[in-house]
């Protein structure tokens, strides 16, 4: 076997000359037997293998990347689904009892901050740049929009829903009432699967100022797991199938 620079530098610190190397493998671990016969474990690094796993930022990309089968074509690889950001490509288990990490999926998505008091304008845009689109959105878009400043109605509050006066037409304006709770899907998870929907607080204050609270205990989370367990399946079917890759959720 050749011998690449952080082999050299392995054997050294092992008080191991080059020459009198011996390497074999058992149990698909490499071991350097040294003169007086002592056998020591060869590291990932001596092989020139990545010690940093591929960071990748979408599903279609890792996917692409077990297709490839640059990495393990012949070791069964596993799939984690560590939770809704994030995907973890997984070798063998090595005989010391780690596993080597090939690659890391991290969803990029939109921050936004859940029951912080946004301005109308600001929240307008966040509806529409960091939601999918559904009816409850388009909702509160209409009252965020088209509020009449400074009329929120608190005499009308009961703590669930509240009564604000949004403008009509040019001159006239007329009381509504925001539902609550509301149904929104905002982007949380990769974008390659469905977006998870959840009920929200939504919430308007003097300014006028409006928040959106989570409301379903982060069961969310568990829907998004599965969306990216389904895709996965879906794309790597016949991996799965063969045996060469197990999905973990």
């Amino acid at each position: 076997m050749d011998m690449t620079a952080g082999a050299m530098k392995f054997l050294i610190e092992q008080g191991i000359k080059p020459e009198e190397r011996k390497i074999i493998s058992k149990n698909g671990t490499e071991y350097v037997i040294d003169s007086a016969g002592n056998a020591n474990v060869l590291r990932p690094e001596v092989f020139g293998q990545t010690i940093e796993p591929i960071g990748i930022n979408t599903l279609t990309g890792l996917v692409e990347y077990i297709k490839s089968g640059i990495e393990r074509v012949d070791d069964r690889l596993i799939l984690q689904v560590v939770d809704e950001m994030t995907v973890k490509l997984q070798g063998k288990l090595a005989a010391d009892g780690s596993r080597e990490v090939l690659a890391i999926a991290n969803a990029i998505v939109p921050s936004f901050n859940f029951g912080r008091f946004y301005n109308t304008e600001n929240m307008n845009i966040a509806l529409q740049s960091q939601f999918v689109i559904n009816e409850h959105q388009q909702v509160l878009l209409k009252v965020i929009g088209n509020i009449a400043e400074n009329n929120i109605s608190e005499a009308s509050d009961d703590g669930v829903s509240q009564a604000v006066t949004i403008k009509q037409g040019v001159a006239s304006k007329v009381n509504v009432k925001v539902p609550n709770p509301v149904e929104l899907a905002p982007y949380r998870t990769f974008l390659e699967v469905e977006q998870p929907t959840s009920k929200f607080v939504f919430r308007m204050k003097e300014g006028p100022s409006a928040a959106i609270f989570e409301a379903d205990g982060g069961a969310w989370r568990n829907e998004a797991i599965r969306n990216i367990h389904e895709y996965l399946y879906h794309q790597l079917e016949e991996s799965i199938k063969n045996g060469h890759i197990v999905i973990m959720a």
